[in-house]
């Protein structure tokens, strides 16, 4: 068995974004080949995450200097993001694709790869089982979002996060406000209450709660009738009302924040807007908002995508790519939810890919097979559009 793994940095700054993490470390590279399977690293795949060619070559790899030289070979493409439009069409039938494929927003993309009879496994659309944990990559790239928001946010503050106490005075410890309390929320809490913050969270699944205060923080208590989550665990979209009572109460806790930390995102859809330029300029002059979702849409009014801007003497961070930021770790996380996900279904003799969609994970992560895509809530929303 054939793997290829991708220079995504070179690969990707056709499309004005340098990526910087990759699929595989020489530690994955070395488990990879214990098994037996043959794994081929595009040169330079890692520099950006800190790994040399030749630590991938004495892990086990073969360094080829072009993908173009292998890849209509290989059985399984592994990839941080989707593959470019040339790749796709140089890899024979039947290959293997992994990545974050964002199949909500990229349907032109998906169905160039249904139609070039390959199979394509969205790692967004991994369910958040116990079993599927380990290959998560969702959840282990939003937890060092969560880590580098609260960091950006800490070096764009004209004060300090903890209190001070000195000879020429007490600083009081900042405040800081988390919207969004899944995966990348808990972890900006968290993160944020090391560094001696005082931490207020709210979202809308309550059953949150008592994670957010065994973490040290306060949960904002407000009542907007029912809401709840997902069978994966991600928040259910709001009704009009209840997004106008959320906004009026979350008014005074943004106001009096130093900052502000918005993760509101909903699967598969654009994310709310949940700060309002009138509500942002309530803030206080050098106050930070770092808006997760800006790259997919906002949530905060007049945020840029894959900027940094002041507003109303309010800076907003929307750089977006935030794993990226710590790289290093970014990569060696992903590698392994990689590893994971193709150690659990690489089996036989010779060794293959074992595609059934009676396993749970494959039914709801492989989008497109056989020529065509398979994932019925993908093919709904296609349709729908």
């Amino acid at each position: 068995m054939k793997i290829l793994i991708l220079n995504e940095a070179k690969h990707s700054s056709m499309l004005g974004h340098i990526e910087r993490r990759c699929a595989a470390t020489p530690a994955t590279v070395s488990k990879f080949s214990r098994k037996g399977i043959t794994i081929y690293v595009e040169s330079n795949a890692g520099l950006l995450s800190h790994y040399t060619d030749s630590e991938y070559e004495a892990a086990g790899a073969t360094v080829i200097a072009q993908s173009d030289e292998i890849v209509s070979e290989v059985d399984v493409l592994a990839c941080v993001n989707s593959p470019d439009e040339k790749t796709i069409s140089m890899l024979s039938a039947n290959t293997i694709v992994i990545g974050h494929l964002d199949p909500f927003f990229q349907p032109s993309m998906i169905n160039k790869l249904a139609a070039s009879n390959l199979t394509a496994l969205s790692v967004e659309m991994i369910p958040r089982s116990s079993r599927a944990q380990k290959m998560d990559a969702l959840s282990s790239q939003a937890s060092l979002a969560g880590y580098v928001m609260v960091m950006k946010a800490a070096n764009h503050l004209p004060s300090i996060l903890p209190m001070m106490m000195t000879p020429s005075g007490t600083i009081k410890p900042a405040k800081v406000f988390v919207i969004g309390a899944g995966v990348a929320g808990l972890q900006a809490i968290a993160t944020a209450k090391r560094l001696g913050a005082n931490v207020l969270a709210y979202d809308t699944r309550p059953v949150v709660a008592e994670q957010v205060e065994s973490l040290g923080g306060k949960f904002l208590k407000v009542d907007i009738g029912e809401t709840g989550q997902t069978k994966d665990g991600y928040a259910k979209a709001l009704t009009d009302e209840q997004k106008s009572t959320l906004a009026e109460a979350q008014k005074e806790a943004i106001a009096t924040s130093d900052i502000v930390i918005t993760t509101a995102q909903l699967f598969g859809r654009k994310p709310p807007v949940l700060i309002s330029k009138e509500t942002l300029s309530l803030m206080k002059p050098g106050s930070v908002i770092v808006d997760m979702a800006a790259l997919s849409g906002g949530n905060v009014e007049g945020s840029e995508p894959g900027e940094i801007s002041v507003i109303e003497q309010v800076t907003v961070i929307g750089s977006g790519n935030w794993s990226e930021e710590v790289s290093r770790a970014a990569t060696d996380m992903y590698a392994n939810n990689i590893f994971n996900l193709l150690d659990e279904f690489i089996s036989g003799e010779p060794l293959h890919f074992e595609l059934s969609f009676d396993d749970e994970i494959l039914a709801s992560s492989v989008i497109t097979h056989d020529g065509k895509i398979t994932n019925e809530t993908l093919i709904k929303a296609y349709e729908s559009a």
